[in-house]
């Protein structure tokens, strides 16, 4: 056609198909090399997923007789454990029998709880990382009440938990449940280790999760394919050698290259030391501070609380500091037997009355939940100084019913030290008397009259439970350690009994968990052979514990236990009769009779 009838001129037509036709295959090479790179990518990030970029550069060792377990024994032998607390299964017992061998004692129990009981002793005692390993399902499952109250008394513990292989969860493999969800809000750290390779470096990041800041248990799941050999989970979970179809062979290379890259590089050389723990301090400002408020005080107080026993600092530091202070103290928890039972400094009883009349009150570890009245105890104006290593209880109820005038986040045994030496050539002028306004309430024999007038009260049948606990008392060796499991009658013992020494008083803390007494017990023996440990016991708590008398037997555990044995769970007993007019499910039978 001619152009003059087209409008548009030959060779403009020819030129715009040409870059039409330009355009368009670079679109199409800039489509193809997207592609390309997302195929790539996609690629390269199932290869890793799969492990085979790593298996390239490190050994598997099929023939190898080693195991996941001897990882764990060796990681907690360099951590200075000494006692693992178990009970028996299958999922674990790589773990157990490894960990003999390389000279931890393995502690079988009856009850899983009570493995987890006798850790969070040890714990308590020792200043190390207590171990408790349960297997799968059940076993995890009942170790949850005593990891709770690891977690309220802030005991640094360590869970191992056995698991279904990892290829097997969700598909009804034995004792198969979603154990981390359990655990999540009761610990500090919730992992599940994937393959052998990483067992030593997550196992050392738990333990100094554990110790580290506001300590609490944490939980490290180990499936079952992570701590047998290489022929036993691949005889279980490697699928059949011969197999027919793409489908099928695709399946057996997948299951093949799942256990190679289980035990790829596992047995490569790894550091098996503790990391670093950390601990918050209070700054020097704070601790001058603190300094300048006690020197102006003229009633000063002193609560000490479990959390101030915590490491690094000695218990023995921690009592010569305070003696240093000079300044009437209350110990709770697992501060009590601090001092000595006839320090001066010494105030058991009548708490109540000592806060309302204290004009300076330093809460060392101590916190302002229901054990203080929310912080409703505290005089009007009174100078309230609170130091915990945990924000939220440093500042329970502040809102509400208190107000620190200053609150430090750190340590409270090396702020208490710390304070001690700002104050050197300081000490308290004043007398338990004149500070407390009464003279009843004098050093350890605070409030002790009416209850020695209680004591020697004749009962119409069987004992009285005060004489008994002050005859109790009065038997106690300087080397003695109590264990408190029960209500009414352990209550009464906690008002009565004086621990002889530092870290010499174990209760279950703020979680008031009942059942503590076996565990405990027994991780207070063996961490402490020499010492001569009671068990205070409800007649209701024992109950919970009863079984593990065969514990201490077949482990050569010796325990005194004394029972307060009232036929009753007393404690409840008390109010719903007084409250609601009925003891229903609050009678028991006497024991023995």
């Amino acid at each position: 056609m001619p152009p003059h009838l087209t409008g548009v001129p030959q060779c403009h037509l020819g030129d715009t198909l040409g870059f039409i036709t330009m355009d368009l295959l670079t679109a199409v090479c800039c489509a193809i090399a997207v592609l390309l790179v997302t195929t790539t990518v996609a690629l390269l990030g199932a290869a890793h997923h799969l492990g085979l970029l790593y298996q390239l550069f490190h050994k598997v060792e099929p023939k190898s007789p080693r195991h996941g377990g001897e990882l764990v024994a060796d990681v907690l032998k360099a951590h200075g454990v000494r006692f693992v607390f178990t009970l028996a299964g299958g999922h674990i017992s790589p773990i157990l029998v490894a960990a003999e061998k390389v000279g931890i004692r393995v502690v079988d129990t009856r009850h899983e709880a009570t493995a987890v009981f006798a850790a969070d002793a040890v714990s308590r005692l020792s200043g190390r990382i207590g171990v408790a390993v349960v297997t799968a399902g059940p076993g995890v499952t009942n170790a949850v009440t005593a990891i709770k109250n690891a977690q309220m008394a802030e005991s640094p513990l360590l869970l191992i938990g056995g698991a279904a292989a990892s290829l097997q969860k969700g598909r009804g493999a034995l004792q198969d449940i979603d154990q981390l969800s359990l655990f999540r809000t009761l610990c500090k750290a919730c992992v599940s280790v994937p393959t052998v390779r990483q067992i030593v470096p997550t196992l050392r990041r738990a333990i100094a999760t554990a110790q580290s800041g506001t300590p609490g248990p944490v939980f490290v799941e180990l499936p079952i394919d992570v701590l047998y050999p290489f022929h036993v989970v691949e005889k279980e979970v490697g699928g059949p050698k011969n197999t027919r179809g793409l489908r099928g062979k695709l399946v057996q290379w997948y299951l093949q290259n799942y256990v190679r890259n289980l035990f790829a590089g596992a047995w490569e050389s790894q550091d098996f030391t503790p990391l670093p723990v950390k601990v918050p301090l209070g700054s020097e400002d704070e601790v001058q501070r603190c300094a300048e408020l006690v020197s102006r005080a003229t009633k000063p107080l002193v609560l000490v609380g479990s959390q101030a026993m915590l490491p690094p600092t000695p218990a023995e530091e921690l009592r010569d500091s305070l003696e240093a202070l000079g300044i009437p103290c209350y110990l709770g928890g697992a501060a009590r037997g601090l001092l000595p039972p006839d320090s001066p400094l010494l105030f058991r009883h009548n708490r109540r009355d000592a806060l309302r009349d204290a004009d300076l009150v330093l809460l060392a570890g101590s916190v302002c939940d229901f054990r203080l009245s929310y912080g409703r105890l505290f005089a009007r104006g009174a100078v309230v100084v609170a130091v915990n290593r945990d924000r939220a209880q440093l500042l329970r109820n502040a809102d509400v019913f208190w107000k620190p005038r200053l609150a430090v986040r750190g340590d409270a045994a090396s702020f208490v030290v710390g304070l001690a030496r700002k104050l050197k050539g300081f000490s308290s002028d004043h007398n338990p008397v004149s500070i407390l306004g009464s003279p009843k309430l004098t050093i350890f024999g605070a409030g002790v009259l009416p209850t020695r007038e209680k004591a020697a009260t004749p009962t119409s049948q069987h004992l009285n439970p005060m004489d008994l606990l002050y005859r109790m008392d009065a038997l106690l060796p300087p080397d003695s350690l109590l264990v408190a499991d029960g209500g009414d009658f352990v209550g009464t013992a906690a008002y009565i009994a004086r621990p002889r020494r530092p870290l010499s008083w174990l209760d279950p803390g703020a979680f008031g968990t009942l059942g503590v007494g076996g565990g405990f017990a027994l991780g207070a023996k063996l961490c402490r052979p020499e010492a001569e440990v009671w068990i205070i016991y409800g007649d209701g708590s024992l109950g919970y514990s009863l079984m593990e008398f065969d514990t201490f037997v077949r482990h050569k555990t010796p325990v005194i236990a004394l029972v307060g044995n009232d036929a009753c769970w007393s404690q409840i007993a008390r109010e719903q009769v007084a409250m609601l007019g009925s003891n229903v499910a609050c009678g028991l039978e006497f024991v023995g009779e």
